[in-house]
Order: structure tokens, then sequence, then C-alpha cells
């Protein structure tokens, strides 16, 4: 394990458990406590966690990673519906793609996949987001076109958010709006930690013919603080593993299509 995917392990253990000890950690990386404490300091020092007596406390209930420090987590799971979620993509489409590690992903697929490369040198797709990572990888693909919203930047997700994003998205017609989401429940819908990244995934499905939502398995069944959209505006979910029995017949009755990724 590299120091980066250690301090990847450590920050998501701390935020799962609350608060946690030298000990804990211990036990549960397989580390020394020198190096326990040495981890927790870099992560204190970046205020990503608040070191107690004796351990560490995260900074509170439903905090958010850093985009950087969720890079790791389901990375498999990511890249099997990333390469699910760009098949459904034709040629020649509008493609919305907000924030975040899964979407990241897809936007790499269809960034090097060779159905979106033409001959004659023509935009093979094009790609409407308000993720600043994603424009940057995809800017040097002479096969994407890609087209970035305005906004206000958020260092944790690096997205842009705000009434900017409105403003430009109203102006678009998607042929498809691919949504990275933090959870997924019959009750509440597509969901995410944020209100303001909520907004604007709900303009991204205002403007789409088809939404599809990319969730691995982490985020089924739960439902987090802000809402998206309900089941029925979601035509295709995309995820790693098969649903419970129940959540499947309700994604069925409002009409929303599942896609396992093999």
């Amino acid at each position: 394990m590299t120091p980066q995917q250690r301090l990847n392990a450590l920050l998501e253990f701390v935020s799962e458990r609350g608060n946690v000890t030298i000990a804990d950690i211990g036990e549960a990386l397989d580390i020394s406590p020198a190096t326990a404490r040495r981890d927790l300091t870099t992560l204190a020092e970046q205020r990503l966690v608040t070191r107690t007596h004796g351990g560490a406390a995260a900074l509170g209930a439903g905090y958010e990673l850093p985009l950087q420090y969720k890079i790791a987590r389901q990375a498999e799971a990511k890249t099997a519906i990333a390469r699910a979620a760009a098949r459904l993509v034709q040629p020649g489409q509008t493609v919305g793609v907000n924030g975040g590690t899964t979407t990241t992903e897809v936007a790499r697929e269809l960034g090097k996949s060779e159905r979106f490369i033409r001959e004659d040198g023509e935009t093979g797709v094009t790609i409407v987001s308000n993720a600043l990572n994603i424009a940057y990888e995809l800017s040097v693909r002479s096969n994407v076109k890609i087209v970035v919203t305005g906004g206000v930047a958020r260092r944790q997700s690096y997205e842009l958010v705000g009434p900017l994003v409105e403003t430009a998205l109203s102006e678009f017609a998607l042929d498809v709006a691919i949504l990275g989401v933090d959870g997924i429940s019959a009750q509440y819908g597509a969901t995410t930690l944020h209100e303001g990244e909520a907004a604007v995934s709900r303009w991204f499905t205002a403007v789409a013919g088809t939404v599809i939502v990319v969730a691995d398995s982490t985020k089924i069944m739960r439902p987090t603080f802000a809402r998206i959209c309900p089941l029925e505006r979601i035509d295709i979910l995309v995820t790693d593993l098969p649903v419970d029995a129940g959540f499947a017949a309700d994604l069925h009755s409002a009409g929303v299509q599942l896609v396992i990724a093999e």
C-alpha cells in the first residue's frame, strides 16, 4: 500500500466510524502506532480530520471526502460502470456529465473509445460538463468537443455550481445526461451530499432527453442530504451488482432500466 493509498484508507475509516483510536487504526489498516499518528497529523494539517486524545474524529456527520481522496474507492466497480455507461452513448450525441469519480471514469471511456474516433477529424462526441477536472482531461482529445459551464468552483469536487450553470445549460439540448450521485433510493430518488451540486444535476436532467445515473453498489438504497430527482425522471441506472428484489421492483415501477456492469 502506497502512502497515498494509506491516507485514503485512513480518511475513509475515520469518516465511516466518526471517532477512532490509534489502536483501532492499527488493527484496521495493519500499521504501527507511530505511522498512524504521523498519518493522522498529515490529515489534520489538511483539515480533513480533527485530532483527539489518542486518536481522531471526523469533521461531522455527512462529511464529504474531497475528490482526490475518493479516487481509490470502489475503483474496479467504477471502471466497469463507466464502460457500461459509455456503451449507451451513440456517436455524434451530445452528453452532459456532472462531476465525481464515477462520471470522471465515464468521461475517460468516452474520450478514448474508438467508437467516437472519426477518420475525417470531426467531433465524435460532444461533452458538456461542470467539472473542471473532466474538462481538463478531455481538452486534449481531438475527437471530443468539450463545453464547460460557468459557475463557482467547489474545491471538494472540482465542480462549478451556482446560477451561472443553469444559465449556460438553459441554452443547450442534450441527448443524454450521465449523472453521478451519492445515493439513490425509492423514497427520495437520486440524491447527493451538497445542495449546490444537486441543483446542477437537476438542471442537467431538465435539458436532457435521456437521464442515466451511474452509482456503485455502496450508493444503492442509501439516501443522502440533497434531492436531485425522483426515480421516475431516471431512464437508466447503471450499477455494479444486482440490487435488492424490492428495489428492483421499485425501479421497474418507475420505468427505470437497470443495467448491471460486467
